[in-house]
């Protein structure tokens, strides 16, 4: 990435050769470009919400800036970039989302999220640090920059307005307000399922900012909820990519002898799966893990994985995440364990579950999803 500063080589977590997607894009570049033509002051406390894979805050590691991310994936991208180019562990501040933010913000740069909601929540935990000399800036690709987008930040902060696009990105100015005038924040937000979808007909979950479907529950967990085996005895079972964590809880409700370890890369997500398990009095033992799928997980030691992959890295449309989750699956489970696995018709996971654990049954279907199950030999 060329940036004010000189060439940076940049990566994205995993590294792989193989995969062509960038670690940074031009809303990355046009940000950086504007700090250093309009002669941005980088002093005091920099924070940057939502660096994807690190390009900003490697960039600007000089100047000691906080990073605050959502994503583990990201988080590490991070680390490894920064190392790349010789900075040393304490030049920046990495915290997550879960974490309390600075208490002090003197420059605020914003890469906007996909999520609105995710955007609201940081903002509004923000907007007590933000004082009316703070610099805002936020950039993203027109196409993730709507008036919603710019109504949030006027909203919560203040005054905001765009930049010309610029190689199909745009940046957003704002000048902040007195901070007596900022709302409330309403994340987390909770709501009760419906009744019919078994065990957990009737319970609460509790979803953090920027967590799929958070006022409702998706159609497809829906379906899932109610084709989900039918699992007795004390076993290990994993909810991959758990979200909210409404399957993993369902589990563990349907089968109280069960540990479940309920994982994502998400730190919104494996806060709210936390927060939904102990909402429901849930007996028994559950584990709950920030990280890369099953990453670190001992080999052979999980009975079942269940499993809604995303088809998706930000605005990207990939099945690198999804593989990665089932080659990680094969590689925890016993011999006997069950990989299951929900996903859209049209994106043919039979066909990789066969290759790589040599079967693949039909549990369910209906006009939109499937219900796979896979048996490690």
């Amino acid at each position: 990435m060329t940036t004010p500063w000189g060439e940076l080589a940049l990566s994205r977590f995993p590294e792989d050769p193989r995969d062509g997607l960038r670690a940074w894009d031009a809303s990355d570049e046009y940000l950086l470009r504007h700090l250093a033509e309009q002669n941005i002051p980088l002093s005091g406390t920099v924070v940057v919400v939502g660096d994807r894979w690190g390009a900003l805050v490697t960039a600007l590691a000089a100047h000691r800036p906080v990073q605050i991310t959502d994503s583990y994936l990201a988080q590490e991208a991070t680390r490894a970039n920064l190392a790349r180019h010789g900075a040393e562990p304490g030049d920046v501040r990495l915290l997550t989302t879960q974490d309390p933010p600075p208490d002090r913000v003197d420059v605020l740069l914003v890469r906007v999220p996909k999520s609105l909601a995710l955007l609201e929540d940081q903002l509004l935990r923000l907007a007590p640090a933000v004082h009316e000399g703070t610099v805002v800036v936020g950039t993203g690709m027109v196409k993730e920059i709507h008036t919603s987008t710019l109504q949030l930040f006027e909203r919560i902060l203040g005054p905001t307005r765009t930049s010309l696009a610029e190689r199909k990105a745009r940046l957003i100015f704002c000048t902040p307000r007195s901070a007596a005038e900022r709302p409330a924040n309403p994340w987390p937000y909770t709501y009760t399922l419906p009744d019919g979808i078994g065990a957990v007909s009737g319970r609460t979950v509790v979803n953090h900012a920027g967590v799929f479907c958070a006022d409702r529950l998706d159609i497809g967990t829906r379906f899932f909820l109610g084709h989900l085996p039918d699992s007795k005895g004390g076993r290990r079972v994993v909810d991959l990519g758990c979200g909210n964590g409404v399957v993993g809880t369902a589990m563990a409700l349907a089968n109280p002898a069960a540990e479940v370890l309920f994982v994502d890369e998400s730190f919104q997500a494996v806060a709210s799966a936390e927060a939904t398990y102990k909402a429901n009095g849930v007996p028994g033992h559950a584990e709950f893990r920030v990280g890369d799928g099953l990453a670190g997980v001992p080999a052979g030691s999980v009975d079942l994985v269940l499993n809604n992959p995303p088809f998706h890295s930000h605005q990207a449309t990939t099945d690198s995440t999804a593989w990665r989750m089932f080659t990680g699956a094969r590689h925890a489970l016993r011999p006997g364990g069950e990989l299951w696995v929900i996903g859209n018709r049209h994106l043919g996971y039979h066909v990789k579950l066969r290759r790589l654990l040599g079967n693949s049954q039909l549990v369910a279907s209906d006009a939109k999803f499937v219900v796979l199950r896979a048996v490690k030999k």
